[in-house]
């Protein structure tokens, strides 16, 4: 185990420094120069003698592959440069903005989990009857729905119609505000943790030693819940990890929707003042815990199942 850990860490790091490459070319072929841009918000006039000044004092000047090199070294220390716009360091606002964005996604993945996992499990238990036809329903509509959509949909139940839940807004430790953004991300993810467990379900239930436990008079709850899913889970366990990305990528429009002072909220407010270092820090940032997390999700796999550590 020790062994693939390292192999998937060293294979992870080509991956990441792409990422990074792909995300500062894009940053640098956007149209505007981000010093006229900010000079022009605060000021309203362009002194062409006090923008070159400061591109100089921030690097712009330099070869873009020279700025490459310098964001890279940056970037592996956990450096992610000053920001343009309130001169603060990149990491240091990510370190402000992160919990929000790991509570609303760790919550919203426990209720997409708790969710996808149950509704899949009643759906294999039933199949073939209306029960089977309404999780499949609920699964095609988690991935059909646009999550701004849901939001929105969500906000006006609770928050308009029954006045329970807050709206918008985040105050640190009230847990009443993070509950609609959650569920925004969680039941859009359900869907397709539902369809996937439904299938792997369906697919276990088929197999041999399922037919011995019924033959030994085990009841079939049991046997489904207790020797099916565990069988199952492998699968399960892949397409959440890979959910996960859609998650923290879903956090950005929920944010917004919202009003979170997440890692989100963060770069949409970052892009639209062109702001480079810190549109580079959270994408980069949220790549790297997407990459972090499929690697869990794979140890996972290997320790629930012992046939994949034969096959790999």
């Amino acid at each position: 185990m020790l062994g693939y850990t390292v192999r998937r860490l060293l294979e992870a790091i080509p991956i990441w420094i792409a990422i990074t490459l792909i995300v500062f070319i894009l940053m640098n072929i956007i149209p505007g120069d981000p010093v006229a841009q900010l000079m022009d918000a605060r000021s309203g006039a362009l002194d062409k003698h006090v923008i070159e000044q400061i591109r100089e004092e921030w690097g712009l000047n330099d070869p873009l592959a020279l700025q490459y090199l310098n964001f890279l070294k940056g970037a592996v220390v956990g450096d992610f440069g000053t920001s343009y716009q309130t001169r603060s360091g990149v990491t240091e606002l990510l370190l402000e903005r992160i919990p929000v964005t790991v509570s609303i996604t760790v919550l919203g993945l426990l209720m997409a989990i708790g969710v996808g996992i149950t509704i899949g499990v009643i759906g294999a238990y039933k199949r073939g009857t209306w029960v089977d036809s309404l999780v499949s329903s609920f699964s095609v509509s988690g991935v059909s729905i646009p999550s701004f959509f849901l939001g929105l949909i969500l906000m006006y139940i609770f928050a308009v119609k029954f006045k329970i839940l807050p709206s918008s807004g985040y105050q640190a430790g009230e847990l009443k505000f993070l509950i609609l953004p959650a569920a925004t991300l969680g039941l859009a993810v359900s869907g397709v943790i539902a369809r996937i467990t439904r299938s792997s379900m369906i697919d276990v239930l088929k197999h041999d030693f399922i037919t011995t436990a019924y033959s030994k008079g085990i009841s079939s709850l049991r046997i489904t819940v207790l020797h099916a899913l565990k069988n199952a889970l492998p699968p399960i366990m892949t397409i959440i990890g890979v959910q996960m990305g859609l998650l923290l990528s879903g956090a950005v429009i929920t944010e917004t929707i919202f009003g979170l002072p997440g890692v989100g909220r963060l770069m949409i407010d970052s892009i639209l003042q062109r702001d480079l270092p810190t549109v580079q820090g959270c994408v980069v940032f949220i790549a790297t815990v997407f990459l972090l997390v499929n690697l869990l999700t794979d140890l996972c796999c290997r320790w629930i199942d012992p046939r994949i550590k034969i096959e790999a």
